[in-house]
């Protein structure tokens, strides 16, 4: 185990054949809440707070490295599918002692999470899909504008990697609400020196995500409560994705927040959290 600045302690565990680093907040024997994050991102990306707030609302909050990101196996070398990376999250739940989770995943975490609640439905209490989509051709598309930051040369330093992440938040970022640039090149150093390798298993994220194709059938088949969070302005993943997932899932409710890009801003918090602790009182858990 690792001491982490958050109190708590990151630990690996084995799941579903590889090694995963999570930790958690909370008292383990409230409803366990299970974050999802997206690609290239790490358990710390999701920030400190946000994860107290959902505690602080009678929550069990695991996050985790999935496979390829930071602390957790990296497989060079290795395909693999979002089919995959969902049974890890459902690994992990094996190794935590958890039988079934309240499920929030944010952009290809989302996609994590659908797939999840599709193939797993006994493991899921309920369901939210956070600026995330469908795969299905000409949703939730991203904008050309981007391309010139998603593209970029890696950085090959802690302070490069920083600072470049700094320009890609000033780009994807929720021109409506305020960004803490403190919060971000603190995160960003961490997760530089928890995982420099990054890119590599970026990539091979990548690859499962398009290979996953159209999943608006298997969506159909998710029955737990849904709720499907999107920004406006989301320029990496447009809210047209939020609007094709939430028609794709029976009795999905769709959240979309005036100002909100492809991030988690502070100001946001009080919106999402809300959205998740209320989605996840319609199945009477929390």
């Amino acid at each position: 185990m690792r001491d982490h600045p958050t109190g708590t302690a990151e630990r690996i565990v084995a799941a579903n054949g590889i090694q995963l680093c999570c930790d958690t907040f909370g008292d383990p024997d409230r409803p366990a809440l299970l974050l999802i994050m997206g690609l290239g991102f790490q358990l710390v990306h999701w920030p400190d707070e946000f994860c107290r707030r959902l505690a602080g609302r009678g929550f069990f909050v695991v996050r985790f490295d999935n496979r390829d990101a930071g602390r957790s196996t990296h497989l060079p070398g290795t395909d693999y599918a979002l089919t995959d990376m969902a049974a890890d999250a459902v690994g992990l739940l094996d190794a935590l002692g958890v039988g079934r989770a309240h499920v929030v995943g944010a952009s290809m975490g989302g996609m994590i999470a659908q797939v999840m609640a599709a193939l797993h439905p006994s493991r899921v209490l309920s369901l939210a899909s956070l600026m995330s989509t469908t795969g299905r051709r000409g949703r939730g598309r991203t904008s050309p504008w981007l391309l010139r930051h998603l593209v970029a040369r890696p950085a090959r330093t802690e302070e490069q990697a920083v600072e470049r992440r700094v320009r890609l938040f000033g780009a994807v970022g929720s021109p409506g609400f305020e960004q803490d640039v403190a919060e971000i090149r603190r995160v960003t150093a961490l997760s530089f020196r928890r995982d420099p390798d990054h890119r590599a298993g970026r990539r091979r994220q990548h690859r499962a995500v398009r290979a996953a194709g159209d999943r608006t059938d298997e969506l159909a088949r998710i029955t737990a409560p849904t709720v499907v969070v999107h920004g406006t302005v989301d320029r990496v993943c447009h809210h047209s994705g939020g609007e094709a997932t939430a028609a794709a899932i029976g009795g999905a409710r769709l959240l979309l927040v005036p100002g909100l890009g492809h991030d988690l801003p502070p100001g946001a918090w009080p919106t999402i959290v809300d959205a998740v602790v209320e989605n996840a009182h319609r199945a009477g858990g929390g």
